[in-house]
């Protein structure tokens, strides 16, 4: 892996990726638009699920191009674009699975959150998430799915409301799996420094 971070932590790079994810965050927001109409007012912030992630590391990345850490997005965004890039490709599979028919828009969302879950992770080792800053993010994280799955305020995929109860119980371990996946990877690992390698 090591042969990827002088692509990845070059400044130009940073600022590429933030605007292909500044790009994406407006088009999920806008993809939203017709849930968040009819949402009640207090549901707004749990609801676009998939663009709040990319938010989050939009702020990642601002940090980063002003040579700083923001922690608690770090954290967010490793287990927000985690959890929900896999989940938004498992459940575009499902329904090419349940209907036979998936549109070209299905398929550009599974490569694009595909490409989301993997950003946060190659970026963990510059982190510098505490202890602290997971038990938040965890918080944030299992509240959602209480909001989604409880106040059912997910996401529509009309095809597949036959299978709440599934898509449910499948997120929340998803959940579980990505708060792990943040300790391991923004705790665990080696950390490394960023800054010093900008070009």
């Amino acid at each position: 892996m090591n042969f990827i971070y002088p692509f990845l932590t070059n400044k130009s790079f940073l600022w590429l990726l933030l605007l292909v994810n500044l790009f994406g965050t407006i088009y999920g927001y806008i993809w939203y638009m017709p849930q968040l109409e009819i949402t009640k007012i207090y549901f707004l912030p749990f609801v676009p699920d998939s663009p709040t992630a990319s938010l989050f590391f939009c702020f990642v990345l601002i940090a980063f191009l002003l040579g700083k850490n923001w922690p608690i997005f770090e954290v967010l965004a490793i287990i927000t674009l985690f959890k929900y890039g896999i989940w938004a490709v498992v459940m575009n599979i499902l329904t090419l699975i349940v209907t036979g028919y998936l549109p070209w828009e299905g398929y550009m969302l599974i490569a694009s959150h595909l490409a989301m879950a993997i950003q946060g992770i190659l970026y963990a080792p510059f982190y510098r998430v505490k202890w602290w800053h997971i038990i938040i993010a965890a918080i944030w994280t299992l509240h959602n799915d209480i909001i989604d799955y409880v106040f059912m305020q997910y996401p529509i995929y009309s095809q597949l409301s036959l299978y709440i109860s599934e898509i449910g119980y499948f997120t929340y371990w998803l959940s579980i799996l990505s708060i792990f996946l943040a300790f391991v990877c923004s705790i665990k690992v080696k950390r490394r420094t960023l800054f010093s390698s900008f070009q």
